[in-house]
């Protein structure tokens, strides 16, 4: 059974840096195209950055461009995200995803950025 469990949420002030992972389980992580997706509080899901199958390419919404790092272990089966320079829009509940087109099915991970 596939399985992705998002962790590393919590509260963090403006200007901090937070550290999300992905353990992924029942699939081939190494095979797969991976992405992060946030949705906000009463708002749509957005999505944030992708990472080819072998971390050779990232790609970040412009919205976290230069803030936001994308990363992956294969060989742990884990997705990464490191947030820096965070923002209050940068609040809501963060999930990892093969298919970023389609609403998440995994738990996801509360980051709430706050003073």
């Amino acid at each position: 059974q596939e399985q992705l469990v998002e962790s590393g949420g919590g509260l963090v002030q403006p200007g901090g840096s937070l550290g999300l992972s992905c353990a992924a389980s029942g699939f081939t992580f190494s095979s797969y195209y991976m992405s992060w997706v946030r949705q906000a509080p009463g708002k749509g899901q957005e999505w944030v950055a992708s990472i080819f199958a072998d971390g050779s390419n990232t790609y970040y919404a412009d919205s976290v461009k230069g803030r936001f790092t994308i990363s992956r272990d294969n060989a742990k089966n884990t997705l990464y995200l490191q947030m820096n320079s965070l923002e209050s829009d940068d609040t809501a509940v963060y999930y990892c995803t093969k298919d970023p087109s389609h609403a998440p099915n995994s738990r996801g991970t509360l980051v709430t950025v706050s003073s």
